[in-house]
C-alpha cells in the first residue's frame, strides 16, 4: 500500500516536524510491515522543515528559496524518518522524483523496478518530489497526484491519504462546521468535486479538490483510497480495526493496461492536434488509430514520439497519444498536395479522454 501524509499533518506552524505526530504514524506504518505488508510512504514536509529550521519566516517565497529550503529540509526529513524506523529495525529509503521522471517511459520504467526491488527487501521507500531541481514544467501539482502516480507505479493495493481534514465532507468543515461527512463514494465525479473547495491547507499545495483528483485518478487504476484524520492517534489502527472513519473511494473496473494509463496520466503534452469530425468518431466510435487525413491543423513543437492532445472541432480535448511524427515532419505532410493515408497515433499508443 501507499500511505501519504501532508506538511499541515507531521509539521508544525513554524516549528518543524510534529515528533508526537510522526512518532505516532512510524509506529503503525512499522507494524504493517512487520505484518507482510509492502509499504511506501509518499511525504510531504521538506519546505516547512528547512523554513523552521532557518527560521525563514517570509512569505511568499520565490522558487529558489523553495528550492534552497527544500534541500535543507529534506535531510531532515529523511533523517528524522530514519532514526525513529531504524528504533524497529525497519530501513528506509529516500526516492525524490519529478514529473519528468515518470513520463519518460525508460525512467518510468527503472523507477518502477526501483520500487520493486526495495519492497521485496523489505525497505520502506520514502518518497517526495524533488523541489530542489523541479520546476513549473516538470512538477507534479502536489503530493496528492504524487501518491496516487507511485501507487499506480507499484499496481497498489491501497492508498491511504492522511490529511488535516478527517474525511470528506459536502461542504467545506473549516467554514461549515455542520457540514455533512461523507463516508463512502462510488464515483469521483463532478457532483462529488462540487463539495471541495480548492483552497489548500496552510502548510501544503493541495486542498480537499487536488485529494478528490488523486482519488479518481488511483480509483480508475482499479486501487481503492481511503481518506483519514493523520493527526489523530492510531488511526491506521482504527481503520483495520473496522471503525466507520474517514472516506472511502471505491475503486472502478480497471479498462486500461497500465502503459496506456501511463499515456493518460504521468505524460505532460508537447502539442496539439486539431481533428475533423469523420477522425473523432473513427476514435471515439471504431477504436481506430489517428490517420493523416483527418488532422485539420497542429500546434507546438514536438518530436517524434512526443505526446500531443487531440481536439475536435469544438476545441475540446477527446485523447492523447505518442505520436509516429515530429510537428515538423507533420506541417510539412499537411502541406503537401497529397496527404497519404499515414497512421500518425497508432491505437496502441491512444488513449480516449472524454467520458
Amino acid at each position: 500500500m501507499v500511505v501519504k501524509v501532508g506538511s499541515a499533518v507531521i509539521t508544525k506552524q513554524d516549528e518543524g516536524l510534529n515528533y508526537e505526530v510522526l512518532e505516532n504514524l512510524v509506529y503503525q506504518l512499522q507494524k504493517k510491515v512487520k505484518e507482510g505488508y509492502k509499504v511506501a510512504l509518499v511525504s510531504s514536509g521538506a519546505i516547512a522543515c528547512g523554513r523552521a529550521k532557518l527560521k525563514f519566516y517570509k512569505k511568499p517565497l520565490a522558487l529558489c528559496e523553495k528550492q534552497a529550503l527544500a534541500s535543507i529540509g529534506q535531510a531532515a526529513l529523511i533523517q528524522a524518518y530514519e532514526n525513529l524506523f531504524n528504533q524497529y529495525g525497519i530501513f528506509v529509503s529516500q526516492i525524490l522524483l519529478t514529473a519528468e521522471d515518470l513520463s519518460l517511459r525508460e525512467r518510468y520504467l527503472n523507477a518502477k523496478k526501483t520500487f520493486e526491488t526495495l519492497l521485496k527487501w523489505g525497505i520502506l521507500p520514502i518518497v517526495n518530489e524533488n523541489d530542489t531541481v523541479t520546476t513549473e514544467g516538470i512538477r507534479f501539482s502536489d503530493n496528492d497526484t504524487l501518491s496516487a502516480l507511485v501507487a499506480g507505479t507499484i499496481e497498489a493495493d491501497l492508498l491511504v491519504i492522511l490529511s488535516d481534514i478527517d474525511a470528506l465532507y459536502k461542504e467545506d468543515p473549516r467554514e461549515n462546521p455542520q457540514a455533512e461527512k461523507i463516508s463512502e463514494v462510488f464515483r469521483v465525479d463532478e457532483t462529488i468535486f462540487k463539495m471541495a473547495g480548492k483552497k489548500p491547507g496552510s502548510l501544503g499545495r493541495g486542498g480537499m479538490y487536488s485529494k478528490l483528483l488523486a482519488a479518481k485518478m488511483a480509483n480508475s487504476m482499479g486501487i481503492p483510497v481511503v481518506l483519514l484524520s493523520g493527526k489523530e492517534p492510531f488511526i491506521l489502527e482504527k481503520f483495520w480495526g473496522g471503525q466507520e472513519i474517514g472516506t472511502i473511494f471505491w475503486p472502478e473496473e480497471r479498462k486500461l493496461s497500465m502503459r496506456k494509463l501511463w499515456i493518460k496520466y504521468y505524460i505532460k503534452p508537447e502539442g496539439r492536434i486539431y481533428i475533423d469530425e469523420g477522425a473523432e468518431k473513427a476514435l471515439l466510435e471504431k477504436g481506430k488509430s489517428l490517420l493523416l487525413p483527418g488532422i485539420q491543423k497542429i500546434e507546438g513543437e514536438f518530436p517524434k514520439g512526443a505526446c500531443v492532445e487531440c481536439l475536435n472541432q469544438k476545441g475540446e480535448i477527446i485523447a492523447k497519444g505518442l505520436t509516429a511524427f515530429s510537428s515538423y515532419d507533420l506541417q510539412n505532410l499537411l502541406s503537401s498536395d497529397e496527404r497519404p493515408n499515414k497512421e500518425v497515433i497508432h491505437r496502441d499508443n491512444l488513449v480516449i479522454l472524454s467520458s
